[in-house]
């Protein structure tokens, strides 16, 4: 096959996984059954691990000879809604334009794992190390799936020697990125008609209070650090996401809640951030309200987490993804992967994938077919070393 026809032959690749549509709150069986057939072809072995409900499943599956060690090429198969935005043409339909392809996924990250499919028929035949291929469910919540996949990993005793994930990073390497904790605070207070409001407890005015307060954490984070330039945001961040609370202007409302996350530096500590606000809660805050309520208050759970990655440029696995990419660079990003839970698993990982993730999330998300084309050649060398 010439570089034209195997060019094609990884666009159509794409093509299929971008119909699927596999947003976070739907199924994505269909698409984990579909490429499970295709490598058991190749004589995979494959392991499924579910959620709960057994509506979503995350795949592992390794070809070539058994035994110890091997790479991992790790991506996840959920993307994020279309709903709302302005599309050109049918987002789950993927359209070849000006040297781009459009379609949801085809950036975030179908791509990588389409083109790693589009190889095997190639090279599944002549591996003699082990090559695995990991695909997770809801990456896009909160990299929730991939826990169970890595827990599943760890009781079956399968210990790779290095992991890449696929995110967009224009194939650049990159060796960190921000760890991001997210919480949830439900805040009680007393209902009341609002001609009587002092004498009833505001819910959504104590959580504006708090509210306040973490953005003030935020302003002094981005103007007294600690920083690292490396990044494209280069301080840790405090964001308050959803705000929910009150029924109507003449009711005092009884209960209000918001949703907030850190997005930390490796080596900040995002629950010594949370302490500080849990101990303003309870000086400034709370007091007044349960002056007035013993039974007002605040409560916070925990919604997620992903661990910040930080690899070591000395490490074997990013000496190999410089010499497959040619590069001597590496990067920092400010967004989470799942290459953090595998490294925190003791599998050292990196982050290389084609696209931008300037892509990502939007409407008319796209990659340009150079940078399939690069991918391609870099998946290409990665395979060779492995036959």
């Amino acid at each position: 096959m010439n570089d034209t026809g195997k060019l094609r032959h990884c666009v159509d690749s794409i093509a299929k996984l971008v119909a699927f549509p596999t947003v976070s709150r739907e199924s994505n069986l269909e698409l984990i059954d579909y490429v499970r057939t295709t490598l058991e072809r190749f004589g995979a072995q494959v392991r499924l691990t579910f959620d709960d409900e057994r509506r979503k499943a995350n795949l592992f599956a390794t070809l070539g000879p058994a035994g110890p060690g091997g790479l991992v090429l790790s991506g996840h198969t959920d993307v994020v809604p279309v709903e709302g935005q302005d599309w050109a043409s049918d987002p789950f339909a993927m359209r070849e334009e000006g040297g781009r392809l459009y379609g949801r996924g085809t950036s975030d990250m179908k791509g990588f794992i389409a083109i790693a499919l589009a190889l095997l028929p190639e090279f599944a035949p002549r591996l003699n190390r082990p090559l695995h291929l990991a695909l997770s469910y809801d990456e896009e919540v909160g990299c929730i799936g991939v826990g169970r996949l890595i827990d599943d990993l760890a009781r079956a005793g399968i210990k790779p020697d290095g992991c890449v994930v696929g995110e967009p990073t224009l194939m650049t390497p990159v060796i960190a990125h921000k760890g991001k904790k997210a919480w949830r605070c439900h805040v009680r207070g007393r209902a009341a008609h609002s001609a009587y409001a002092p004498k009833a407890v505001n819910a959504v005015e104590a959580a504006a209070e708090a509210v306040a307060y973490l953005k003030a954490m935020a302003r002094r984070l981005r103007d007294h650090g600690p920083y690292d330039h490396a990044f494209d945001i280069v301080h840790t961040t405090v964001h308050t996401g959803v705000m929910r609370g009150g029924t109507a202007l003449n009711i005092v409302p009884h209960e209000a809640s918001f949703d907030f996350e850190v997005r930390h530096l490796p080596g900040d500590d995002p629950l010594a951030l949370l302490a500080e606000l849990e101990t303003h809660i309870a000086t400034r805050i709370a007091p007044e309200m349960q002056a007035i309520d013993s039974n007002a208050g605040f409560e916070i759970v925990e919604m997620s987490e992903i661990p910040a990655l930080d690899t070591s440029a000395e490490t074997a696995i990013v000496a190999l993804v410089h010499e497959l990419t040619g590069t001597s660079e590496v990067g920092k990003v400010s967004y989470g992967t799942e290459a953090s839970q595998f490294q925190r698993a003791g599998i050292p990982s990196v982050v290389c994938g084609p696209g931008s993730i300037e892509q990502a999330h939007k409407p008319n998300e796209y990659i340009e077919l150079a940078q399939v084309e690069t991918c391609e050649r870099f998946l290409r060398k990665l395979m060779e070393r492995l036959t």
